[in-house]
């Protein structure tokens, strides 16, 4: 059976938010730094700068849960159980229960 791939349909509303922060902010950047943004002797191109460079930061957090969301073939918890990865987390849980209780070691007196 063929796997049937949707492309871009998992998260729709993430890539749209990364995508218009991203052209929000590189556009806010080149005005920004090439447009002569002077308003009664005062230069607001920093204040355009620093607002691109936030909204390409905040396009970032878009862009992570685009991704997550669109990863496949993620095992569930029972899948996982009766094979290599359950005897894994098995033993791994075994040694933290065994690390995590306090020992207590007579000393000779």
């Amino acid at each position: 059976m063929a796997v049937k791939y949707d492309g871009l349909s998992h998260c729709k509303l993430a890539l749209v938010f990364a995508v218009l922060m991203d052209l929000m902010g590189v556009t806010s950047l080149l005005v920004g730094v090439f447009a002569p943004l002077e308003i009664q002797g005062r230069d607001f191109g920093d204040l355009l700068v620093y607002t691109g460079a936030l909204l390409v930061l905040m396009s970032l957090a878009g862009w992570v849960m685009w991704y997550s969301g669109n990863i496949e073939g993620l095992t569930s918890k029972k899948e996982l159980e009766g094979t290599v990865g359950g005897a894994v987390d098995r033993l791994a849980r075994t040694l933290s229960r065994r690390i995590r209780i306090p020992r207590t070691h007579s000393s000779p007196t």
